[in-house]
């Protein structure tokens, strides 16, 4: 066991947690680390023919730091030197081999190699579900817009030809959507689809049904959706709402208006996890270019946005 510097003494015995500390130890708490590590471990590399690697805990904590405050490689970097709380939640001294930003970088194109954002995101629903938080009877449908940048001033001189614009209300918007199926009972994602941003909702619906579903809400962008050709064998109770315009002219109290009303109340689970990834962790718009690499980072959020929504209903 190494010898602890006076820097490390002294955080052990400062009098404060901050915010940054009392967070990371809530994910530290909440977050199923050996479950992740069992999914990526089978392609990390072992070292065999060459250096070898950071091990498989320290960098997924890394990468899920980075995640949290969605920082760059570099800045990763820097505060993995500067913050002593980021440090132990890695698991590293002063002491130890700080990874670099292109160890960071390369950790995160092997995620992305092998697709394991989506992996993860699905063992960890296994898990939320054994513990009785993932609920199939019912489902909530609905798309966010994820902007990316517009300008051509770049080394190609073009946009991201994987991004597009489109129009919401008379606001136009160019980048990604992020499709969600949430559970309608504690308002977890259960299902994540992304497209460009001009494609319509209805076209992603459905990858974002399990299939057990008795019931599914969606807004005024989801009407028609049992008309479709890969809904029409479901045997489920549809509620998608009214069209604004239709809706601010029913007479107030009216039986249609109260039930746009009780639609609107459990359509609201669905807003919660958008707040989540786009507030809480800053990707209200695109970190790098193309689906994919944006889509794997999405699933870990996901992960991480049904982890603090479902913290008061975990076991201790």
């Amino acid at each position: 066991m190494s010898q602890i510097s006076f820097a490390e003494a002294e955080y052990q015995n400062k009098k404060r947690k901050t915010r940054r500390e009392k967070f990371l130890e809530r994910m530290d708490q909440l977050i199923p680390w050996k479950k992740l590590e069992k999914k990526v471990a089978r392609y990390y590399p072992k070292g065999e023919n060459g250096r070898r690697p950071y091990p498989l805990q320290v960098m997924l904590r890394i990468h899920c730091m980075q995640l949290f405050y969605n920082l760059s490689d570099p800045a990763m970097e820097d505060e993995l030197y500067e913050i002593e709380s980021m440090r132990r939640f890695a698991g590293l001294t002063l002491a130890d081999s700080i990874p670099d930003e292109t160890t960071i970088l390369n950790f995160r194109h092997f995620l992305e190699q092998h697709n394991l954002g989506k992996a993860m995101f699905k063992e960890v629903n296994k898990h939320l579900e054994r513990q009785g938080l993932m609920l199939r009877e019912g489902s909530i449908v609905d798309a966010s817009i994820i902007s990316a940048p517009s300008s051509t001033k770049n080394s190609k001189g073009e946009r991201d030809p994987e991004m597009h614009q489109t129009r919401k209300g008379n606001q136009w918007y160019f980048g990604m959507k992020m499709h969600t199926g949430v559970d309608d009972g504690f308002g977890m994602i259960h299902s994540l689809e992304v497209t460009a941003a001009n494609e319509h909702d209805l076209n992603a619906s459905g990858a974002l049904l399990h299939g057990d579903e008795t019931r599914v809400f969606g807004d005024s962008g989801y009407r028609g959706i049992h008309k479709r050709a890969e809904h029409r064998h479901r045997d489920v109770d549809w509620f998608s709402a009214r069209r604004p315009g239709v809706t601010r002219q029913l007479p107030e109290g009216s039986d249609h208006a109260r039930a746009e009303k009780i639609k609107a109340s459990v359509r609201a689970k669905v807003e919660h996890p958008f707040r989540t990834i786009k507030r809480q962790f800053g990707y209200a718009k695109v970190r790098y270019r193309g689906l994919a690499k944006n889509g794997n980072r999405l699933y870990l959020l996901a992960v991480f946005s049904n982890m603090l929504i479902g913290e008061r209903y975990l076991p201790a």
